[in-house]
């Protein structure tokens, strides 16, 4: 098992050093689409729909990601604030009063486009800037992650959210917001933005530790749906690391907010 999930492992790594520095954009943002319409399969399962269902959903979520690429780049920035609006506002209340997703429902189907298309989005929108910027956001996720992890383990006492994810504690998360701030002000030390940003440290650490708080949200939202689907992973497509989903829960919160904020920054 062990084995496996190095084998897997490295090859994810190789494959995103792949479409980050080797591919041009529009091919890396197609690369991204098919991660996008792998990820709506998998919604799919969480929903309980059969294999055609799942399928045709997964290939409606590539067709949107191509209209958005050649037809209405423009919308990007709508749909990554409403993707933040759904982060910050609704999941909470959605893990509070533990919603379902029903089955053959509209309304799941739109929150898993809610969900996979800003990470799309956001995806494309980051790395046509540049592909060390993605990368950079996506190491906040992994750093938040094994912060919370160590520190969860080393004196987590207090459980963050015992019937969702009973390993998580407000220690993790603690530890979690501490990691990353320590990350961003070695990142910002070493990289050319560093006194450039129109931002004070202050703001830049509210920022800091609101993606944080985002990736976290992310996190126990995936878990949710997956236990109340009795599920351990959201498919087997990565073999000893689950799916898609299970790789990408984090930095679909995370994402799309980072590169609202870039927008906004830039505009």
């Amino acid at each position: 098992m062990l084995k496996t999930r190095v084998v897997t492992a490295l090859l994810l790594v190789a494959g995103l050093a792949l479409i980050l520095f080797a591919m041009p954009p529009l091919a890396a943002a197609l690369a991204f689409a098919a991660i996008a319409a792998l990820a709506a399969w998998e919604w799919g399962g969480l929903m309980r729909q059969d294999q055609p269902a799942r399928v045709m959903y997964a290939f409606v979520l590539l067709l949107f990601c191509w209209q958005l690429t050649v037809a209405a780049a423009r919308l990007v920035p709508i749909f990554l604030g409403v993707s933040a609006v759904f982060w910050i506002l609704v999941a909470p209340l959605w893990l509070r009063f533990k919603w379902r997703l029903a089955g053959n429902d509209f309304f799941g189907y739109l929150i898993g486009a809610l969900v996979i298309l800003p990470t799309w989005a956001a995806m494309t929108a980051l790395h046509a800037v540049s592909a060390w910027l993605l990368l950079a956001v996506m190491a906040l996720v992994w750093v938040a992650d094994i912060a919370a992890y160590f520190t969860g383990c080393a004196i987590g006492k207090h459980k963050l959210a015992p019937t969702i994810s009973p390993g998580k504690t407000w220690e993790g998360v603690a530890g979690a917001v501490v990691g990353v701030l320590i990350y961003g002000a070695i990142l910002l030390s070493f990289s050319p933005l560093a006194g450039k940003l129109p931002l004070s440290i202050p703001v830049l650490a509210m920022m800091l530790v609101l993606l944080t708080a985002v990736s976290v949200m992310g996190d126990l939202f995936e878990s949710l749906l997956k236990r109340q689907a009795g599920i351990k992973d959201s498919s087997g497509l990565l073999p000893g690391h689950g799916g898609v989903l299970d790789r990408i829960d984090a930095l679909t919160s995370t994402l799309p907010l980072a590169a609202l904020i870039l927008h906004f920054l830039r505009s």
